[in-house]
């Protein structure tokens, strides 16, 4: 199938532990009793928060292919989860999908407007992640995320260098290398 042409085995690693945390995220939601230890009173319990949350994480499998795409998508579905849900713990899978994605952008984005659109799309997602987040209580644990989401996207910068380099010119003359 083309939907999964260029996607690398360690992508679905990376796709099956980010929706197995998003999917473990809401079935806690679900399962949370009234004495959660939360920032602010759960709004929901409602089941449907497992697959939208794990719909939210899916895109990443697509990263390689279209990183803007990827963030659109899982910013779409978990903007909409918050008038569904309200006030529910989304940090645990979302902030580290928007590093995760962060680190994607300055792989795989290409040009510096799509670098440029891509974090302002990291940023989008993690304010809807946190704006009704019970356990972080709103939009403070930013201080985490932003520098969090950053400094994946530093290393992916360093990686992408780094993949791009010419390798260096042999120092050895042909005639040296076959003596």
């Amino acid at each position: 199938m083309d939907i999964f042409k260029g996607i690398r085995p360690l992508d679905y690693v990376l796709t099956a532990v980010m929706v197995a945390l998003a999917v473990f995220i809401g079935f806690e939601n679900v399962n949370a009793g009234a004495d959660a230890d939360l920032a602010h009173k759960l709004d929901s319990q409602s089941a449907w928060m497992i697959p939208v949350f794990g719909l939210a994480a899916l895109p990443i499998l697509w990263r390689r292919r279209s990183i803007l795409g990827a963030i659109g998508v899982s910013f779409v579905i978990t903007a909409a989860s918050v008038p569904m849900f309200g006030w529910v713990t989304r940090c645990g899978w979302a902030l580290p999908l928007s590093i995760a994605m962060a680190y994607a952008v300055a792989r795989f984005a290409g040009g510096r407007q799509n670098h440029v659109i891509g974090l302002v799309g990291i940023l989008a997602l993690q304010i809807v992640t946190l704006m009704k987040d019970a356990s972080t209580g709103g939009l403070g644990a930013l201080a985490v995320g932003v520098p969090a989401a950053l400094i994946a996207y530093g290393i992916g910068l360093f990686v992408q260098s780094r993949a791009t380099k010419r390798p260096a010119e042999p120092t050895l003359g042909v005639e040296h290398v076959h003596a």
